[in-house]
């Protein structure tokens, strides 16, 4: 297993529809994270800014990320999201949530 944490920024405005959508989350998209195995996924929200945080179970980490990424529910679900979010000023080549390294952890 292994675990994985991104920021990306979230103004003000539309805040309350992020949340609105993410309180009932398409069920075809809840599968393909599933399905992708990802597990044990939460956001936090710290005033203008999201952190994500979920725990890879499988062995393929791009290809199950690139299925996801082919998945027309997913892409819907993206096509909603992303005008809503503002990536931090950092990101790599790539990235749309910035990937924030692991310093610390304890079971």
């Amino acid at each position: 297993m292994q675990r994985y944490s991104s920021v990306i920024g979230l103004p003000k405005e539309f805040q309350a529809e992020y949340e609105r959508y993410h309180a009932a989350v398409w069920p075809e998209v809840l599968k393909q994270i599933h399905d992708s195995n990802i597990r044990n996924y939460s956001i936090y929200k710290y005033g203008e800014l999201l952190f994500s945080y979920f725990e890879y179970i499988g062995s393929d980490y791009e290809g199950d990320m690139a299925k996801m990424a082919a998945d027309p529910h997913t892409q819907k679900w993206w096509d909603v999201m992303m005008p809503m979010q503002r990536p931090v000023a950092d990101i790599a080549a790539g990235e749309w949530w910035k990937a924030i390294p692991e310093v610390f952890h304890v079971d």
